[in-house]
């Protein structure tokens, strides 16, 4: 089952601890402050007197040209010119360029409890690496139950019922070399039409074992065990063996899942005793791939079997 989120905000501590900003000031109540928008605004009109059509609840930017021109003012318009802008109750302004903060700008700051931020990255830079945050940050989002992985440089996202043997297929996996996303929760984000998954940061590289409790992967098995984010490119589902079902013996029919509104290839694999379900998974995980190049084993066969029933009519 997916359960959706509400991901249309983030706060503006979630900004400052994900982007590692120098904070000049923190306001006093940055985590619950909210912003909704991947807009953002260089307030260089503003800074300039002209305040018709300026939205304060975006990230105000103050780069190279808005930092010089305010620079050559005099003092007091300076000082008058920052007051303003602050007493719009804008949640944040961030200095580009390492550039110095002007001591009247600290002082409204305080005043109207506005988070200063600084980083030493040009404009251009760090615009492209905010905008790319904030989308980030705003995409829709689901949490979904399971185990991503990455199978040979595939994202595979292996769902089931509880207490199925996802788990100890991936461990068996992840000894075999492979990398491990997210385990048992899975946050995924619907990126331009593509689907990326991660972990919660709290149960980030942990994993349960039924019998021996949480372990932490990248400790047992190296940094090159885990990945931060994956994308997700086929689904794997594990179900218990039943003698009485249809199973897809040949292939040719793909089935899909809609996670997101995002299309899927599914495959569903029963579970039995003395399967060995991971070296399935990575059998399933190359013929994804090899369908992906072009080649379907299971077309070929049918091709091949065709083939030789019309050599057969032949006189």
């Amino acid at each position: 089952m997916e359960a959706e989120m509400s991901n249309k905000r983030f706060t503006v501590k979630e900004l400052i601890e994900d982007n590692k900003f120098e904070v000049i000031y923190e306001a006093k109540d940055t985590a619950e402050t909210y912003l909704y928008t991947t807009e953002f605004n260089r307030p260089g009109l503003q800074l300039c007197g002209f305040y018709t059509k300026f939205v304060a609840n975006r990230i105000q930017i103050i780069g190279g040209a808005e930092w010089h021109y305010l620079k050559a003012l005099d003092p007091e318009v300076r000082r008058a010119r920052l007051k303003a802008l602050f007493n719009h109750k804008i949640p944040v302004l961030i200095v580009t360029r390492n550039q110095e903060i002007f001591p009247e700008a600290v002082a409204f700051a305080r005043q109207n409890n506005c988070t200063i931020l600084r980083t030493g990255e040009g404009t251009s830079r760090a615009v492209n690496k905010l905008i790319t945050y904030m989308e980030r940050a705003l995409a829709p989002t689901v949490r979904r139950h399971g185990i991503l992985l990455d199978i040979f440089g595939v994202g595979v996202l292996m769902v089931g019922e509880s207490g199925i043997g996802k788990s100890e297929t991936a461990l068996d996996l992840i000894v075999n070399g492979h990398k491990l996303i997210a385990d048992d929760s899975v946050l995924i984000k619907k990126l331009d039409e593509r689907l990326v998954g991660t972990s919660p940061k709290i149960t980030r590289h942990f994993m349960e074992i039924r019998g021996v409790g949480i372990i932490d992967v990248e400790r047992l098995f190296g940094i090159g065990s885990i990945m931060e984010e994956k994308e997700i490119e086929l689904v794997i589902e594990l179900n218990q063996w039943d003698d009485f079902a249809d199973y897809n013996r040949l292939g040719i029919d793909d089935e899909h899942v809609s996670i997101l509104d995002v299309r899927l290839p599914k495959i569903e694999i029963p579970m039995r005793t003395g399967r060995n379900t991971a070296v399935i998974v990575e059998i399933a995980t190359r013929n994804y791939k090899q369908k992906e190049l072009g080649y379907n084993a299971a077309l070929e066969l049918n091709q091949r079997v065709l083939n030789s029933i019309e050599h057969r009519k032949r006189p």
